[in-house]
């Protein structure tokens, strides 16, 4: 039997890459409302009620609106994309290799909140070392990340590519955020096990998807005895076992001389390095993924794949 899925949104950024994701598969029902109607309430709210799953690419007012839309309709699953739930304690947060029991509580939800893409490499790189008790709760943790422009949706990417654009955008790359208050440092704080809200200082550069993520710290303000090595150690028993989060080696890192953030792009997987230099006790953990795959769509088909398999 073929699961009825509707993703409301379907036409911008998210929701095209979802769509692609699912082209040709012969499990899923994709139910679709013409771009021209796609602000027909009573459309969208028949669709959103026969869908088995429905997944939600809007901005949060509207995720909200879809979701008063399936008020009573226990038989409807949700996989939010926006950030409106992303801290909700009813809802289940998406990440799924974030721990060992992750993966089983998106399985058994009916609400399912997608993670940002920054975050998606925030905490992939923190959580692990606060629940190993390396990273004290209370550090003063930093998350500085650049990503690709299509993160910002069809807007930035029309500010991006076209040159007749009223606001075309000609830098290669900016730094944004400045009044420190982005809308992922709550559920950075709160799935990074994290006591005080991170300083984090995002930025877009001129390319389309990619990303990087880095968290620098101080071994000496981390726990008795810690090392580049035990902070590897960590990170590695933490993501053992699952095949979509990767640990590359220290001696792999080692021999490298850059990071491209575009590495990752066109697939739904991520990759986290460790930097170190053991004489001035300074470590640089550093994630690489997809700002669409594994920090958005990808993550969101998985989420769904999940879902199906209860």
């Amino acid at each position: 039997m073929t699961a009825k899925i509707f993703i409301d949104g379907e036409h911008g950024t998210t929701g095209l890459q979802i769509r692609s994701r699912m082209a040709g598969r012969r499990d899923v029902d994709l139910l679709s409302i013409p771009e021209a109607e796609r602000r027909n309430a009573a459309m969208r709210e028949d669709l959103l009620n026969s869908a088995d799953i429905a997944i939600l690419c809007l901005p949060d007012d509207a995720s909200k609106e879809a979701v008063s839309m399936l008020a009573g309709n226990n038989n409807v699953r949700i996989i939010d994309t926006s950030t409106a739930f992303r801290v909700a304690p009813d809802w289940a947060y998406g990440f799924a290799e974030m721990d060992k029991a992750q993966s089983d509580k998106i399985r058994s939800a009916r609400c399912v909140a997608n993670p940002g893409c920054y975050p998606t490499g925030a905490i992939a790189l923190i959580r692990p070392l606060v629940a190993a008790g390396i990273l004290p709760a209370d550090y003063p943790v930093s998350v500085n990340a650049v990503s690709g422009y299509t993160g910002g949706g069809k807007q930035l990417i029309a500010q991006m590519e076209d040159a007749s654009h009223p606001e075309h955008l000609t830098v290669n790359n900016y730094v944004y955020g400045l009044n420190l208050k982005h809308k992922h440092v709550p559920e950075m704080k709160a799935h990074g096990l994290l006591a005080r809200a991170p300083l984090f200082s995002p930025s877009v550069g001129r390319f389309p998807q990619g990303m990087i993520v880095q968290v620098p710290l101080f071994l000496d303000n981390l726990a008795d005895g810690a090392t580049i090595e035990s902070v590897h150690a960590a990170l590695v028993a933490h993501y053992a076992d699952q095949d979509v989060v990767s640990v590359v080696s220290l001696e792999d890192s080692a021999k490298l001389a850059r990071v491209d953030a575009e590495e990752l792009v066109g697939k739904d997987t991520m990759k986290l390095f460790v930097f170190g230099n053991a004489g001035t006790g300074h470590v640089n953990l550093v994630a690489v993924l997809d700002n669409l795959g594994k920090g958005a769509s990808g993550a969101a088909v998985q989420n769904m794949d999940l879902m199906l398999s209860a």
